[in-house]
């Protein structure tokens, strides 16, 4: 199992945005669909505080936000320690 997990949606251009980030960046990741995954959904939901917009991204068990907050992390030089590498 992945430290990172990014809730997304088949038609979230962010989404596909995130993901080709992550694997820019040599980070691997699970998907969750929520438009497919009505319990995926629901963890969504739980983890991110009823946020309703694509993509919650988590790590580490930890809930992060969403695109912005994922690259501000990675230009702070957070996301390396939240992955336990800084």
């Amino acid at each position: 199992m992945s430290e990172i997990t990014v809730y997304s949606t088949g038609t979230c251009p962010i989404c596909d945005k995130t993901k080709d980030l992550l694997k820019k960046w040599g980070l691997d990741f699970e998907e969750v669909r929520v438009d497919l995954d009505r319990d995926g959904l629901k963890r969504m939901l739980e983890v991110s505080n009823n946020a309703r917009t694509v993509p919650q991204i988590v790590i580490g068990g930890k809930w992060i936000g969403g695109f912005t907050e994922l690259t501000e992390l990675h230009m702070d030089g957070e996301l390396d320690t939240l992955l336990g590498k800084g």
